[in-house]
């Protein structure tokens, strides 16, 4: 399947706007969902994605917190296990590491540890990306981690339609969902319908549809992706840009019949690319269209250090599009 991220017939919106108004609308929909964390209510957030929530629905359901990521993590935990829909905003994807222990070992667990009979429908939504000059910690991309523990859902929206239509769906579901958002698309503009829609997870999006490689990439690097196969179809060569949208589960089927179709394939991730997200995404291609490749999958991740805050030194950590065009061709045989 295919989603356009612009359409000129519909309505635009900004990234922050789609997911403030998926809040919205889940929150009149259902009593039980709320918000909570830190600056979220008069704030909206340091991104000021929240902006009016508070106001139509109060500081009962727009809990702002303590500065205490194991704290209110672990209140949100308990009101899910007691029939509550929390969504927790985590500020930045850097302070999952304060929060790890609620989400890894009591959300992931409980189902399981109860014999099914309890459940712990949870939303845990914060971001990741570089490039902010916002230095080493507010600027990983730390979406390997979760997607390694069983018992979680991991969702990574690229686009407006897909970053309202995905939240939607995760606050439904009645199991523990991380949600990681590009903190450089806020602003973004974009496609969202005025009616109601929601995407389901485990099924990929093809952005863009080709027949000389596949580009599969994740979160902003979609875009990336999309630049670059511009940049290839200007010498000749058509690439098929895949987006997995959810982590767990993962449309292995989408990824590998795509590959099996160009015969070449780059996955494109902004976690760091040692022990991450790339591997994985390589591994299912390469094991699952061996015989139909005609050359190595390769994967382009950040680079294995630090964030730099230095504006010239951050830029070259994450790929870019023309650093894709140049594996790409080199994949093509066309240098």
């Amino acid at each position: 399947m295919s989603t356009p991220s612009r359409n000129p017939n519909g309505r635009e919106i900004r990234f922050s706007q789609a997911i403030n108004e998926a809040l919205a609308e889940e929150m009149r929909r259902d009593p039980t969902v709320f918000i909570i964390g830190e600056d979220i209510a008069e704030a909206g957030t340091p991104f000021k994605i929240l902006k009016g929530l508070v106001e139509e629905f109060g500081t009962d359901r727009v809990i702002d917190t303590p500065i205490s990521e194991p704290g209110f993590c672990g209140i949100a935990v308990g009101a899910a296990m007691t029939g509550m829909r929390p969504v927790v905003d985590i500020m930045f994807g850097d302070f999952l590491t304060l929060a790890l222990d609620q989400i890894a070992n009591q959300a992931a667990k409980v189902h399981y540890m109860s014999g099914g009979k309890l459940k712990v429908p949870i939303v845990f939504r914060t971001n990741m990306g570089a490039t902010r000059r916002s230095a080493a910690q507010h600027s990983q991309s730390l979406h390997a981690w979760p997607s390694h523990i069983p018992g979680l859902k991991v969702a990574m929206p690229s686009t407006n339609y897909d970053a309202k239509g995905l939240l939607k769906t995760a606050i439904r579901d009645d199991n523990p969902i991380v949600i990681f958002e590009d903190k450089m698309m806020y602003q973004a503009m974009g496609y969202v319908p005025e009616e109601e829609y929601t995407i389901p997870f485990g099924v990929a999006d093809i952005k863009r549809v080709g027949e000389d490689i596949t580009l599969v990439a994740t979160s902003s690097m979609v875009q990336v992706a999309l630049q670059a196969a511009e940049m290839l179809a200007e010498i000749g060569l058509s690439a098929e840009v895949v987006d997995p949208r959810t982590m767990v589960p993962l449309d292995r089927e989408t990824l590998i019949q795509s590959a099996k179709k160009t015969s070449r394939a780059i996955v494109i991730d902004e976690g760091h690319q040692s022990y991450g997200v790339s591997a994985e995404l390589a591994s299912v291609i390469a094991d699952g269209a061996f015989y139909y490749l005609d050359a190595p999958v390769k994967r382009m991740g950040a680079m294995d250090v630090p964030v730099p805050f230095s504006p010239a030194l951050e830029d070259i950590t994450v790929p870019t599009p023309e650093k894709v065009l140049e594996m790409a061709k080199a994949l093509c045989g066309r240098v």
